[in-house]
């Protein structure tokens, strides 16, 4: 959704689908080697559906070996956003790919610009944002979902900036750049080293559907509330503490969609990047 106010809108629980990538772990997630050798398919993806203190979600858990498979989506070939889950499946079925996997990918401006960072490929096409500002991306601290060789991890974005201005001298921003495969902000953490927000209330009643993502041992977990399964940002953190997660990062809230081994064209909000898997169509 384009930058949430903290007045968030409630959503409209005909038009969302839910998913999650459930797993799980802590800081980080060490990738196993780029070899696909012994990995499960991504037909074996499947989603769960959990009952957490009362709220119905979706989780849908995506192995460390498989973590080299997710990509990030948002520009098409004619250089535009897609901000559609079926324009993205059409994308990657004239590739001769079928989508196995996608979510909407983090907060947006108007036009499916993306907020914050937006690293994909090894390239950065948009920049970290460490601006102040209202809404949900801007609640400090937000953070960084980042994918590279060495594995899964999610980190605040002060962390990161203090990371490339310590390298300054040795080029750790363009040593980065080039060993992630991709990198998406977003905010706020809901997470940070099993510390739950500190902003976040449990007796808030601001209870919306919700989606984001964490990361644990065995993986990534994305989840999202099912149905009218609302829950606050203190409870959607709680769950993520249940699942073994440490560290964990909000997507998205109202409009957000999931979809796992769709069998057809998945109509959708209109979103930002995308998170993706596919695997080579039949």
């Amino acid at each position: 959704m384009s930058v949430l106010a903290m007045s968030e809108v409630r959503c409209r629980p005909g038009l969302l689908m839910v998913l999650a990538v459930g797993l799980s772990f802590g800081a980080s997630t060490k990738l196993d080697a780029e070899s696909s050798v012994g990995d499960p398919p991504p037909s074996m993806l499947n989603e769960e559906k959990i009952r957490f203190e009362g709220v119905p979600y979706r989780v849908c858990r995506i192995p460390k070996k498989m973590l080299y498979q997710l990509k990030l989506a948002w520009l098409g070939s004619d250089g535009k956003p897609m901000r559609s889950f079926d324009r993205v499946q059409a994308h990657y079925e004239a590739k001769g790919e079928k989508v196995t996997f996608i979510t909407n990918a983090g907060i947006f401006e108007p036009g499916g610009i993306p907020t914050g960072m937006h690293h994909q490929q090894f390239r950065s096409l948009r920049p970290l944002n460490l601006r102040p500002g209202k809404g949900n991306f801007f609640l400090k601290p937000n953070g960084v979902l980042t994918v590279s060789k060495s594995g899964a991890r999610i980190q605040s974005s002060h962390a990161l900036a203090r990371l490339w201005s310590h390298g300054r001298n040795s080029q750790e921003q363009a040593v980065w750049s080039q060993k992630t495969r991709l990198a998406v902000q977003s905010g706020p953490l809901l997470l940070e080293g099993g510390r739950i927000h500190p902003a976040f209330r449990r007796a808030s009643t601001s209870a919306l559907h919700r989606n984001g993502v964490g990361v644990n041992d065995q993986g990534l977990i994305f989840v999202i509330t099912d149905k009218e399964g609302w829950v606050n940002l203190h409870g959607f953190s709680r769950f993520f503490l249940h699942l073994g997660c440490k560290d964990a990062l909000f997507l998205d809230g109202d409009i957000s969609q999931m979809a796992v081994r769709p069998s057809g064209k998945v109509e959708s909000n209109l979103f930002g990047a995308m998170l993706v898997m596919t695997q080579p169509a039949e």
